[in-house]
């Protein structure tokens, strides 16, 4: 475990739904399904990903991202890493810390590498979890309470060390499923009092748990394949959230969100949506 640290920027997070001030992102220049491993991209594989469609939406994206005030530190793309827009997942920002850890699947060990060395450019400070198994999408943050995957990309250990490192939280282990890849694909934190969640992930015993702190807003099959559970909480109730997905986004709209609708349906066929493809650095 290595910690870099200097007076530059300090990064700062403390829920998913406070006001996004900085992110982290990744153009998909070289996104291909090139190895499959999740569900998504088993559908879409013989279809594959249109570069240029991705691109084009990936900047509308950025562009609206910006129009509502986050500012944007994209990551440089390279050719070796095709899941490299998912930068969710090479980090994750918890208090003052932001940790990089180490990535479990082949195919995307070594981007933490470009990250760490975009972050000492650019003097942010970071932990680095080596040898620790933990993706940011398996991350979710409330408070001074963390919930925390078990899945085949975040192990029972690493949990272990988070909460050994963090002794103030509640670090709860959350397992599910595990054909859905990371927690963020069945379950998001939304506000402090409400969740969107697939309840097929779960056992009883966690939604019984969910359900005793949010109110839990359910997520269909369907919407659940197009990622209706991965949206951007950008703060002062704003929430990114894909065309396809017309329940959950009703659903926002009655509960008083303003629903922001960009279409990067290329990007998810390779399994991740808006909460996938961004890294918050700091927010509140």
């Amino acid at each position: 475990m290595s910690f870099i640290f200097n007076e530059s920027m300090r990064p700062h997070a403390s829920s998913e739904y406070d006001v996004l001030r900085k992110v982290i992102l990744c153009k998909p220049e070289y996104m291909t399904i090139r190895e499959v491993i999740n569900e998504t991209q088993e559908k879409f594989k013989n279809e594959g990903i249109h570069i240029e469609i991705a691109m084009t939406q990936h900047k509308k994206f950025v562009e609206t991202l910006e129009e509502h005030g986050v500012e944007i530190i994209l990551l440089p793309a390279m050719k070796m890493f095709p899941e490299q827009v998912f930068t969710r997942d090479i980090g994750f920002t918890l208090g003052n810390i932001l940790f990089v850890a180490e990535m479990a699947n082949k195919i995307r060990q070594g981007e933490e590498d470009v990250l760490k060395s975009m972050l000492e450019q650019q003097e942010i400070s970071y932990l680095n979890l080596k040898g620790d198994m933990i993706e940011g999408g398996d991350v979710i943050i409330n408070g001074e309470t963390v919930y925390v995957g078990l899945s085949n990309r975040t192990n029972e250990e690493a949990i272990e060390h988070l909460q050994s490192i963090l002794p103030h939280y509640d670090v709860v282990k959350m397992p599910f499923k595990e054909k859905y890849l990371h927690l963020d694909c069945v379950f998001n934190i939304i506000s402090p009092t409400e969740a969107l969640y697939y309840p097929e992930a779960f056992t009883q015993q966690e939604i019984d748990m969910l359900s005793s702190r949010f109110e839990l807003i359910e997520v269909t099959e369907e919407e659940q394949f197009t990622l209706g559970t991965n949206v951007l909480n950008i703060g002062n109730k704003k929430i990114f959230s894909l065309p396809v997905n017309p329940k959950v986004n009703k659903e926002l709209k009655k509960r008083g969100f303003e629903v922001i609708e960009v279409d990067i349906m290329e990007i998810i066929k390779s399994g991740g949506s808006f909460r996938c493809c961004t890294l918050p650095i700091l927010r509140g």
